[in-house]
């Protein structure tokens, strides 16, 4: 699926980007050139990044739930 229409990035880009060490927005926007235009998508990167986060302490439902 495409996340930046601005610069064609889509959300296998996003995740590679996260599992290659990429661990904040900016980031992620840095590695793949997304959210530098209009910046509509930073909302679906952060999303993404959240979801792929490989730090377990960084999920916060999973830490509260627990």
């Amino acid at each position: 699926m495409i996340v930046c229409h601005c610069v064609v990035v889509n959300d296998r880009a996003v995740v590679d980007a996260v599992r290659g060490g990429a661990r904040t927005l900016a980031g992620v926007c840095r590695s793949t050139g997304a959210g530098r235009e209009c910046g509509g998508c930073v909302f679906s990167i952060k999303r993404l990044l959240c979801e792929h986060q490989p730090d377990p302490a960084l999920q916060e439902v999973d830490v509260a739930a627990s």
